[in-house]
């Protein structure tokens, strides 16, 4: 009994054996998991839509030149109000008792002045004495001309025709100089900021073929650009260029692009909402427009001659495919040829590829992210 028992264990763990003896060869993997990078066309890159934010054109936060109390606020929240129109006004009580002291504190100056001037003709005081008497008037006067500029300042004035946004304070506060009391707009033009990519940037950058393609400098024409709100994606409008920041953001490193358009009549758009941005930059970007793509994306050959391995979609093998090179910029860098857009290369895993390989696409969970400090 016991024999046959040692004769099954044999017959069990002889397999084993044999897997783990030197003769035993692991067959290769079916396929190499690789994380793929979809190269972009002039298609996909001359129309672009970018997420919009309205502000009014004309804006600004109005507060009085002088401290005070709030005596009366004579508009309310979305009111429409003409230039110059009156919108709050401060106590005016110390203000008045200040300027009839500057007022008397002048008319003195003034009239020793007036008598300096006749008796420094005859000699009766000395050029000192008529120095200090010109110097009290002229300072007594600008104090006077101070006060009466700061009596005016206790009403606050519409700078331009607008609407009242929204109020910061109530009625009866103490409030001081230049503290916000109305955020001021005018909604009749509307801006529309948008981020522009870096990349982007770089394939319009300004080159000779460039200029020679635009006609003059009316970017409008070269670059059209359309706007749309959510709720009415039917209706398009036509925007203009009005700044283009030249100075890329620290963190986000896009191009703050302003576009500007009068308020539909269709409807109302207000400061704080949202467009959908459409720009079309067909005129700018030419056919053969520089790709950008991942540097872990391209690989050296035995000549040391650029190549990419571009995955067939059908049959998920891969292939070495010659490129030529430029710049590098950051993680990215650029290929001048050989790419048409709209094929899948591969930018992770390429140094393990063969020729006809098969490959899988790794899913967005299980690709690593590169570190901060690796270009």
């Amino acid at each position: 009994m016991r024999i046959r028992v040692l004769l099954s264990l044999a017959a069990l763990v002889s397999p084993f054996i044999t897997a783990c003896g030197g003769d035993a060869e692991v067959p290769p993997p079916q396929s190499r998991p690789v994380k793929v990078f979809l190269v972009e066309g002039p298609g996909s890159e001359a129309l672009r839509n970018f997420p919009g934010n309205v502000q009014a054109s004309q804006r600004a936060d109005l507060g009085f030149r002088v401290s005070g109390t709030l005596q009366e606020i004579l508009v309310r929240e979305g009111e429409d109000v003409n230039k110059d129109q009156v919108l709050a006004r401060l106590d005016p009580t110390d203000f008045k008792i200040t300027l009839e002291d500057r007022q008397a504190t002048f008319d003195n100056a003034e009239r020793n002045f007036e008598r300096a001037k006749e008796l420094i003709v005859d000699g009766n005081i000395s050029k000192l004495d008529y120095d200090r008497m010109e110097a009290n008037f002229r300072t007594s006067r600008a104090a006077l001309s101070q006060a009466s500029q700061d009596l005016e300042y206790t009403e606050l004035r519409a700078p331009f025709d607008g609407t009242i946004g929204r109020r910061e304070v109530e009625n009866f506060e103490d409030v001081i100089a230049k503290q916000t009391i109305f955020r001021f707009q005018n909604v009749a033009q509307m801006d529309i900021l948008i981020d522009l990519p870096e990349s982007l940037v770089r394939s319009i950058a300004p080159r000779e073929r460039d200029r020679e393609r635009i006609p003059g400098s009316d970017v409008e024409r070269a670059i059209p650009s359309f706007a749309s709100f959510e709720g009415r994606p039917d209706s398009r409008f036509p925007l203009t260029v009005k700044e283009v920041a030249t100075k890329a953001d620290s963190q986000t490193q896009t191009f703050r692009v302003t576009l500007t358009m009068p308020q539909p009549t269709e409807f109302q758009v207000l400061p704080g909402m949202t467009a959908n941005v459409q720009v079309d930059f067909s005129n700018v970007i030419a056919a053969n427009y520089f790709k950008w793509v991942p540097i872990t994306a391209v690989q050296a050959d035995s000549a040391l001659d650029a190549r990419v391995w571009k995955i067939d979609p059908n049959t998920m093998t891969v292939n070495s495919h010659p490129v030529k090179i430029g710049r590098m910029s950051g993680r990215r860098i650029e290929v001048t040829d050989g790419l048409y857009g709209g094929e899948e290369i591969v930018s992770v895993g390429a140094p393990y590829l063969s020729e006809g390989m098969r490959v899988t696409r790794m899913e967005r969970r299980e690709q690593a992210e590169p570190r901060e400090d690796e270009s």
